[in-house]
């Protein structure tokens, strides 16, 4: 679908290929992860980012060993974050020293590889903007292609990011800025996280909740129109920012042609991606898998 919207690349998340999988983020294994990005390869001819999370072990060659095995299946490129949930955040060093090993292994391989260096700060309870800044120079430093700290909040954290570095910055959606907005701050890619997951996870939910209530078969035609419908329950129950069904949301990533470009990691251009819906409303389990 996103492929027909036009979209020009592709990026996995940690945190949907878990909800799929019937758990939370962070436990889905190597394997699957490589599994899914293949599976995504086989089906489309657009190039794929991987969510690697912090490369299934602390050590800087388990970050490398994740780039080529998401290589291997098929993905162009892939993240590594500072953090996990044993450890918590990696000191600045050793964090350092594991983008060096994961760039070393992308830029070793036969075919462009963009490999986006992740810090963790603003989203597991440190938002310190200067340490985040110096752990993505470090970053910078060592090889990575894209630097990315999900949770700026705002655009004056989005400006001072982007004007300390010069690679591309990567930005999680913030419901209450525009594309524009996050692009005029210098941000060059813009992440959804776990998203449109949870859109689809909801207008399912509401289509079954009014298959389950109505008296009239799901299958009448009467019965189809309540619950293709339903999915505009979803309008009702999120935040105005969040009010986009599956494919309102998938459009809302794609049509605006007004939005800025700017050269893709992953070769060509590629539009700015505005958010598919923010998760305020959820349950707090499922919220906490919005990166």
């Amino acid at each position: 679908m996103l492929e027909a919207l036009g979209f020009a690349a592709l990026a996995t998340t940690s945190s949907g290929l878990a909800f799929t999988l019937g758990r939370l983020d962070g436990s889905a294994t190597l394997d699957e992860v490589c599994s899914h990005v293949a599976e995504i390869d086989r089906l489309t001819e657009l190039p794929i980012s991987a969510d690697l999370e912090n490369g299934y072990g602390a050590r800087p060659e388990d970050a490398a060993q994740a780039i080529l095995r998401a290589a291997e299946a098929g993905a162009v490129g892939g993240s590594i974050e500072d953090w996990d949930p044993e450890h918590g955040l990696y000191g600045r060093e050793q964090a350092a020293e594991r983008v060096h090993a994961a760039a070393e292994a992308a830029h070793g391989l036969d075919f462009p590889f963009a490999l986006t260096a992740r810090a963790e700060n603003h989203i597991r309870g440190n938002p310190h903007l200067e340490d985040t800044i110096e752990r993505l120079q470090a970053f910078q430093a060592v090889g990575a292609d894209v630097l990315y700290a999900p949770g700026l909040r705002n655009v004056e954290e989005i400006t001072a990011v982007c004007d300390a570095v010069s690679k591309p910055v990567n930005v999680h959606s913030v419901p209450h800025l525009t594309v524009l907005q996050i692009t005029a701050a210098g941000a060059q890619r813009i992440s959804v996280g776990g998203a449109l997951t949870w859109v689809a996870a909801m207008a399912v939910a509401d289509a079954a909740t009014a298959m389950r209530d109505s008296e009239t078969s799901p299958r009448s035609p009467r019965g189809r129109r309540s619950s293709a419908g339903s999915v505009n329950l979803l309008a009702r129950d999120w935040p105005r920012n969040a009010r986009k069904t599956i494919g309102d949301a998938a459009h809302s990533l794609g049509d605006n042609d007004d939005r800025p470009r700017s050269s893709s990691p992953f070769g060509g251009q590629h539009r700015a991606v505005a958010y598919g819906g923010g998760v305020s409303d959820l349950p707090a389990q499922l919220r906490r898998q919005q990166w």
